[in-house]
């Protein structure tokens, strides 16, 4: 038997439901906030992640999914989804639209090849949002906001973590402080951190090692030496996420490591799913754009890893709908398949093609979750008429087949 490759999973019956339910959700939230739909090829050239992902980091050196295809051409799997979007953005020279403001929201499947692991599968599946030509902080507040929205409307208790990244001013100076703390304790520091002082020392303020984490505790803070800019967007940002009643923390230690983020980042964690609680990220990447040869445009946005939340969702209560059409006798079929026709345009519809007794075609009709059990027998079709049995208010009755109008509206 062949099986589905380590890190891959099927999603049918109640967990293909459950995807489905989520995706529709945060779709509808989305355009509710004015976004729209964006779709990018699932496999891009390597070169868009070495630069937009960095080639410093593990995503790039250990995880993707790269290769050269038919036509010597570098390629991988999308281990994310905003570079991807960013890519398309470009191509499609909406940067050159100045003063415009672009919104898009995306999902589907990202790769990494990394250990499998509950809710850290190898093929996972992302919800994202891209914000572009937007430079107000209240832009951040507006995508923080959105998603403390689609959490509670799935029914899952998070927390918020926010920090300010700085920007082109405040950011290099505290780098170097940075780095000439961490290279005082180097020796102290796990072995990933000491690769990172070198290549990426923002992000050692974001290892997860309990040793680390303790010789950090004195590290130079960011938020303590930000601009007067970012000081005021930060405070402003604190102030909008206060008067909506939404709480959160600023986590000084909540980090992106690349040079094109700028500004707020900020994550959201729930209690609900253990040690590895982020459930869903974002902040501002002002550069982005420009690192990818597009004109400079201010960009924000966050993902979601469906994955990490859907034990998580609470389902609404499932509801009967539709029709369950069956027949008695090899003639009825006749009558039943274009029936089918007319209600399939506007009602989900069963057709059971074999013909039963009554008892097997209620079973048949309750295992589909109808919400009508519409069979023929000997008599009805004698009379041309149909017998119907509501499953949800218990009610039955025949009706002529002629009046299918009105079962139509029903």
């Amino acid at each position: 038997m062949i099986h589905a490759l380590r890190g891959m999973k099927d999603l049918i019956f109640d967990d293909a439901r459950r995807y489905e339910y989520i995706i529709g959700t945060l779709s509808r939230i989305a355009r509710n906030y004015g976004f729209e739909y964006i779709e990018t090829p699932i496999l891009e050239e390597t070169r868009l992640f070495k630069r937009s992902v960095g080639e410093s980091s593990d995503i790039v050196g250990k995880e993707m999914y790269q290769f050269t295809d038919k036509g010597g051409n570098d390629v991988c799997l999308r281990p994310e989804g905003t570079a991807g979007v960013v890519r398309a953005f470009v191509q499609a020279k909406l940067d050159r639209q100045q003063g415009q403001k672009y919104r898009f929201f995306y999902h589907g499947p990202m790769f990494r090849y990394e250990r499998p692991q509950k809710g850290r599968l190898r093929e996972f599946h992302q919800f994202g949002v891209e914000s572009f030509g937007e430079k107000s902080v209240e832009e951040d507040f507006t995508l923080i906001v959105m998603l403390a929205e689609i959490f509670e409307a799935l029914g899952i208790r998070t927390r918020v973590k926010i920090n300010s990244l700085g920007c082109t001013a405040c950011m290099p100076p505290y780098r170097r402080r940075l780095v000439g703390y961490l290279e005082a304790i180097a020796q102290e520091l796990c072995p990933d951190c000491q690769r990172r002082i070198a290549t990426n020392p923002i992000r050692v303020l974001d290892c997860k090692n309990e040793q680390c984490q303790k010789l950090l505790e004195e590290a130079p803070k960011l938020s303590q030496e930000l601009c007067e800019q970012c000081d005021r967007d930060f405070t402003r940002l604190r102030k909008l996420l206060t008067e909506a009643g939404i709480a959160y923390e600023v986590d000084t230690h909540l980090v992106r490591g690349l040079d094109y983020y700028s500004g707020a980042a900020f994550e959201f964690v729930s209690d609900e799913i253990g040690a590895q609680s982020a459930v869903a990220g974002g902040g501002r990447y002002d550069r982005l754009v420009e690192f990818l040869e597009g004109r400079p445009t201010p960009g924000v946005g966050f993902a979601i890893g469906i994955e990490r939340i859907m034990e998580l969702v609470r389902m609404p209560q499932e509801r009967r709908e539709g029709w369950y059409l069956g027949a008695m006798t090899p003639e009825a079929l006749d009558r039943l398949l274009p029936l089918a026709r007319r209600l399939r345009r506007s009602h989900r519809v069963v057709v059971e093609y074999a013909p039963k007794g009554l008892k097997a075609h209620l079973k048949g009709a309750d295992k589909a979750k109808a919400r009508y059990c519409a069979v023929i027998g000997e008599e009805e079709l004698a009379k041309e008429h149909i017998w119907i049995k509501d499953l949800e208010a218990r009610e039955e009755k025949t009706v002529p087949l002629k009046e299918l109008e009105k079962l139509e509206a029903q």
